[in-house]
């Protein structure tokens, strides 16, 4: 990835280990593990969340684009607030999915938009036709989001990860349609 992805007021950057502190206050979060699919519990301590870092570090050379897991860096402050990722839904086979986590301070400004929108933009480069993003029902945030990226519902199914979830797609064409921002 032609690293960083900057936006106006964001850094889209690979993980390093020193992010594990400002990491674990994001995946360290009830509030923000409780919405992740797959499901995950929230990571225990810093020590833990320096392992999961280590292993999407190694990781990440291995994916092919435009695959792959990013922190997501406020440029007023230099403070990591979130992460992004692109990785396969579940059967694994080509269905790609956005998703993105950020600390609850950093909820309601428009940062995982600014910076989904970014890194979309970015995964459309990569010979790469769609992106799916799934939400639990009463995930109104993500659901929110997903629509601001320009992402149209598709419908709500139980075939990624066991759960019931509602499944938003864009495609390379939906890009600046201002009849999908809505």
């Amino acid at each position: 990835m032609d690293l960083p992805l900057t936006t106006e007021r964001l850094v889209v950057r690979d993980w390093s280990l020193d992010d594990a502190e400002a990491a674990h206050r994001i995946y360290g979060v009830t509030e923000v593990t409780h919405w992740l699919t797959p499901a995950m519990d929230r990571v225990s301590d810093v020590g833990a969340m320096r392992s999961v870092l280590q292993a999407w570090i190694e990781a990440q050379p291995n994916l092919p684009p435009p695959r792959g897991r990013w922190a997501v860096q406020r440029t007023e402050d230099g403070a990591v607030i979130g992460g992004l990722a692109i990785r396969l839904l579940p059967p694994y086979e080509e269905d790609l999915e956005l998703s993105w986590q950020l600390h609850p301070s950093a909820w309601g400004n428009g940062y995982a938009t600014e910076a989904g929108r970014a890194l979309s933009e970015w995964a459309f480069t990569q010979d790469t036709d769609e992106l799916f993003a799934v939400a639990r029902p009463s995930n109104v945030r993500a659901i929110a989001t997903a629509k601001r990226l320009g992402m149209s519902w598709v419908g709500e199914t139980t075939k990624y990860y066991d759960l019931r979830l509602q499944v938003y797609r864009i495609r390379h064409s939906d890009l600046g349609d201002p009849e999908q921002a809505g």
